[in-house]
């Protein structure tokens, strides 16, 4: 059941792009950053690349139109963790998919969210974070975290070097930080974006990548 699929994703109905390369190894459910969404670029090139090393991809959109007009919804953490974790049982349910486990990418925003989704839920295979802000999860959230937490900053991107290390001291799972020299909060030097590819890929190919059950 491999390819491309625009479909939606539970309810209220999120739109959702779905890609299953042959003989997929695991499901990335990206969680994007505050005004973003499935189609971040950033994400995307992310999203190809993952796929080419052998994952499937789910990007969507975490809040609906009109729920993005209402600017408190693009932060409300709680709000877009119970999104995931609706992204992920739906991920279950879905015969592509179903056999595949399932691992977070949190961009920026995102990166809170999925932290919060994947408190104490051992079903999450291992979580990525891109110039994320774990922090945003909370504390408490982030203790309860089971997966696996690769935690990529660019090198320039001081203040949230900081929130990141706060959050890696708080969390107890099997967790990194990895920072990526001379890039910005968005990695948009040359060759950053790519860097942040090689560390996914490695850190996916860890603790995520298996033969389909």
């Amino acid at each position: 059941m491999a390819g491309r699929r625009e479909l939606t994703v539970g309810s209220p109905g999120l739109d959702a792009i779905l890609d299953v390369p042959p003989h997929a190894r695991g499901v990335v459910i990206f969680a994007h950053g505050s005004g973003s969404g499935r189609f971040s670029p950033r994400n995307n090139h992310v999203a190809g690349k993952l796929r080419e090393a052998g994952f499937a991809t789910l990007l969507l959109d975490l809040l609906t139109a009109g729920e993005e007009r209402d600017r408190r919804n693009i932060f409300d953490i709680t709000l877009l963790a119970g999104r995931l974790r609706m992204a992920r049982d739906w991920c279950e349910e879905y015969p592509a998919t179903a056999a595949l486990r399932p691992a977070y990418f949190g961009a920026s925003t995102g990166a809170g969210a999925a932290m919060r989704a994947a408190a104490n839920d051992p079903r999450i295979a291992a979580i990525i974070s891109r110039g994320g802000r774990p922090d945003l999860a909370g504390a408490s959230a982030l203790a309860q975290v089971m997966a696996p937490t690769l935690l990529i900053v660019g090198g320039r991107d001081d203040l949230v070097i900081d929130l990141n290390r706060e959050a890696l001291a708080a969390m107890r799972c099997p967790r990194e930080l990895a920072i990526v020299p001379g890039a910005g909060h968005l990695f948009e030097e040359p060759g950053a974006l790519d860097r942040v590819v090689a560390l996914a890929v490695g850190w996916l190919g860890r603790f995520l990548a298996e033969e389909p059950r």
